[in-house]
Parts: C-alpha cells; structure tokens; sequence
C-alpha cells in the first residue's frame, strides 16, 4: 500500500485524486455532475444520489487505471466536498432524500425561524451559523411538506461523509464540515440535540462525531466490488471544501490567514478560541484541525465577473488571443497594468463586503466611465474588477481581525487568480502586507488526502501530513506608497457602493445575489 484517494465532491463536479506519501499528486479524473430541481418546488436543487454515487464509482476505477495501480495499492481514502448538502437515510440505511448546497427551498421556513432574533443569535452564538444555508430551514421544509420522509428519517449526513458512508457502511459526521449544517456546537466540536430542538426538530438524527484524520471502518466487500478499492482500505474522515483548502495550504496554527481566489474568493483566518463575531457579520467554523476555529467571510463572483468581461466587452482583446496563440485574460491583465492605481475612477459595484446576518449584495454596474470609450477605458474597467476583489478582501480580513483580536503578518493567496502577477502585487498593495504564494494546485483534495494519511498512520496528524507537504511558489511584498493611495480608493469605493445597495434593498435594482430569507 503506497499511496491514499481523495474524493473530492464540487458543486459542479466530482474527482478522484490520488497522491503518494509525499504528497504529489499521481492521478485525477473527473465528472461534471448537475443537481435536479424537485418539480414544483422553487428554489429547489436535490442531490441524485445513486446516479451521483455511479459517477464516483466510475471515476475511483478510472483514477486506479491512470495511476496504474490496483486497489490494493491505496492505502487509505478520505473525502471532502461542497458544504451545507445534506444527504437522510433511514433505519436500514437507504438514501431517503438530498440536496446540494445551493437548495434554497426553504426560504418560508428561514424567516420564520429568523423572525425571533433572539433564536438567530442563540444559534449563530452556539455554531457560527444563520439559518441562511443552515440544514434546520431544510429540515423544517421537510416536515411541513414531506413528513413522510422526516419520520422516516434516521441519520443526517453531510455529503463528504455519504461518501465514506457508501464505502464504509460507517455513519459519522465531523466538525468542519457539520458545522455548516447548523448542529455542531462550536465550543465542543460535536453534534449537539439542543440545536436541533432549538429549530423545532427531532432531536435523533445525529450520528456520532470525530475529528479529520479518524479512520471509521475500511472499504466494504460490496464497495469493493463497485469501485476496484481493496477491503484493506481504510476509510478515514475529511472534512468541508474551504476547511481542508486550508489545511492543504498548511493554516494549521491561531493567526494564520489565507485567500483562496476562485470562482468566488474565500477567506479564512485561524482562530484561537471559539468566538464568533457579536455583530454576526462573518461565519465561524470548526477548522480541519483540533482546536482550532476558523473565520470566513466570501467575496461574490470575483473570478465570475472578470470572466463575464472578458466575453461581453473584449472582443478585441479576444481576436487578438487569437491571432497570437495567447489568453484574452493576460491580454486584459497587461493592458490593466497600464492604469493607474484607482482605475482612472471606475468605481466596480459588485461583491460587497460580508455580512453574513443580511447576506447580499447590490446590483453589478460600474459607476463614473468615460464617454471616450475605446481600449483605455476596458483596460480600466478591467482593472476596478481586480482592485474591488483586494478592496473586499481587505475590509473582510480587518473585520475580521476587528472581533477576534488576532492580526496575520502575512497572508497566504491561492488558486487561480494568484497565478497573475498584476493581481497578486493588487492584493499585497491593498492588504499592505506581504503575501505567500503556495505550490499547491489541488490544496482541497491535498487536505483530503493530508486526512487520509493521517488516518492510515503515516503521520500522526492531518496538520503534519500538510506541513510536510507544502511548498511554495513565491512571495510578493507590498508597496508603501501604492497601500497609502488605495486607502483613498477604498473610502470611495465604499461611499459609493452604500447608495446601490439602499437601490437594490428598494427594489429599484437586482441584487447580485442575496441569501434565503435576506
């Protein structure tokens, strides 16, 4: 047995990776997968667990062939996976209902559980959570509308640990990623009933609790059969995407802070104690280590926004990629280089700052253009975009340091907006403090992984196993000057925006994206 699996399940896709001891990874395949709408149910968006299930059974198999290995050869596998998704069985152990994380059928049921703000805070106070994503909302949709299902129901997992749980036949969920369910006490790290009666709900859905890096049992015959993996496999718990990207990116320790910029750009700073914030403006979770806590708050459709630019304003910046061989995006990014810091006064109205109690946002413009058009005024507009991005990661990460008393000295930024070197110099100049750049391509199903060796009994920790595998790809210092002139640029970026946020709030506009029961 030489290497370990992570399965790593997506909003829009699932993958099997497979790494060997020294953390590099061997093979990756991969399948898109969609989430169904219940007919007749707004907002809706279930999770088809036995089509999903075959999915993952097909990519196990073809990662094993890629790899050129047996399934004997994995010594151990864990997964991670979208949060809040859920997934009921019943007694005997059949999938009796699911959804993704996107669901938001229960918008009745989020304010009517919110309309008592004393409930919200007594349950945010407890878990780090609103009722927005949370899986009590669900639940109680569940019994008002499918009772039958809710008597039924036995067990409620999250979808990283259905994944173990159809290798395994083991029920068990862990704090990372229960914690976005709502039902997991951040001061114990455990499931706790109270918060499930606090919600108007059976109290017995519970399995038990452990941490990331415990193995709960090995690959059963059948899953064996299914997958290729060998019976000797052990199947140990990971955790929540964000949570595992984080340990993968080596934050192990009270502090530490991290970018994760993607699709959507996720921020995290390593917590002490268990404190959430008294104004209830960011989520605090359970970290992927013992512990430890984790703040997060979200930027909205940052990598979205600069990929809606590129394909609805530049056109000849795209014909260009295509006549040279290059991406339209480093087209963009070198001709962003060219403005000046401030963006020749393009103010971008996209992603605002969080606040996770009234989650949402105001409609996407950009406000003060230039009428001469042309090249310069793109290569602006495509510049505000990268600038709003550092701007909220800024003013998230000094909110958050604001409640919790920590500060990062440095901060580590990851994922595909990271591999430019004009955003990268954006983000330190903004922040005013120095950024690490990490190596790491897979940093989710690296901590996925970092979980499983752990629990095979190769390294006596998750936290261990993704130090040891962690290196780095550069490091960029901010500049004194340019961090003084985006303190300009940020006060007007938020006088401006408060405006059309009272547009959005009055209906006059639609907001970028806003959370159940906001």
């Amino acid at each position: 047995m030489s290497h370990v699996m992570a399965i790593d399940a997506g909003t829009g896709s699932v993958r099997a990776c497979i790494f060997d001891l020294h953390g590099s990874p061997v093979a990756i395949s991969q399948r898109s997968w969609e989430h169904d709408p219940e007919p007749g149910v707004p907002g809706s968006m279930g999770f088809a667990t036995e089509r999903n299930w075959a999915l993952i059974v097909e990519i196990v198999r073809e990662a094993l062939a890629k790899a050129g290995l047996r399934g004997d050869d994995i010594l151990a596998v864990s997964s991670t996976s979208m949060r809040e998704g859920i997934v009921l069985l019943d007694a005997e152990g059949r999938e009796i209902w699911a959804c993704a994380n996107v669901d938001a059928r229960a918008e009745a049921e989020v304010r009517a559980l919110a309309a008592d703000p004393r409930l919200e805070e007594r349950i945010y106070a407890a878990t780090g959570q609103t009722f927005a994503l949370a899986a009590g909302p669900r639940l109680r949709w569940l019994k008002s509308h499918r009772p039958d299902l809710y008597e039924r129901a036995d067990t409620v997992l999250m979808l990283s640990e259905w994944v173990l749980y159809r290798l395994s036949g083991e029920r068990a969920i862990e704090p990372s990623n229960g914690s976005t369910s709502g039902f997991v006490s951040l001061g114990s790290r455990r499931g706790d009933p109270e918060l499930l009666r606090m919600c108007g709900l059976r109290d017995d859905l519970l399995p038990r609790t452990e941490e990331p890096g415990t193995a709960i049992g090995t690959v059963t015959a059948a899953a064996a059969a299914e997958t290729g993996l060998g019976t000797g496999t052990r199947v140990v718990l990971g955790g929540g995407d964000a949570q595992l990207a984080a340990l993968g990116l080596g934050l192990t320790e009270p502090g530490e802070a991290a970018i994760i910029a993607g699709t959507f750009w996720q921020q995290f700073v390593n917590l002490p104690t268990a404190s959430a914030d008294p104004e209830m403006r960011v989520r605090v979770n359970a970290a992927a280590v013992p512990d430890l806590w984790q703040a997060e708050a979200i930027a909205f459709h940052t990598g979205t926004a600069v990929r809606w630019f590129r394909d609805t304003f530049a056109h000849e910046e795209q014909q260009r990629a295509r006549e040279t061989g290059r991406d339209p995006l480093d087209i963009l990014t070198e001709a962003a280089a060219g403005i000046p810091i401030g963006s020749d006064g393009v103010i971008p109205i996209f992603s605002d700052v969080m606040n996770y109690r009234r989650w949402k946002h105001a409609a996407p413009s950009f406000l003060n253009l230039s009428l001469e058009g042309g090249a310069r005024v793109r290569a602006a507009m495509f510049r505000s975009l990268l600038e709003n991005a550092a701007i909220v990661a800024a003013l998230n990460l000094e909110m958050v340091e604001g409640f919790s008393g920590t500060h990062a000295d440095e901060v580590i930024f990851a994922g595909g907006s990271a591999k430019s070197g004009v955003w990268a110099q954006i983000v330190a100049d903004v922040l005013g403090r120095p950024i690490r750049i990490p190596a790491v391509t897979e940093a989710t199903a690296q901590g996925a992984a970092a979980c499983a060796a752990a629990g095979a009994g190769e390294f006596e920790t998750p936290s261990a196993a993704a130090r040891s595998w962690l290196a780095w790809d550069g490091a960029v210092e901010p500049d004194a000057e340019a961090h003084q002139t985006y303190e300009g640029v940020r006060e007007r970026w938020a006088e401006a925006y408060a405006p059309q946020r009272d547009l959005m709030n009055a209906g006059i506009t639609t907001s970028l994206w806003r959370a159940p029961g906001s």
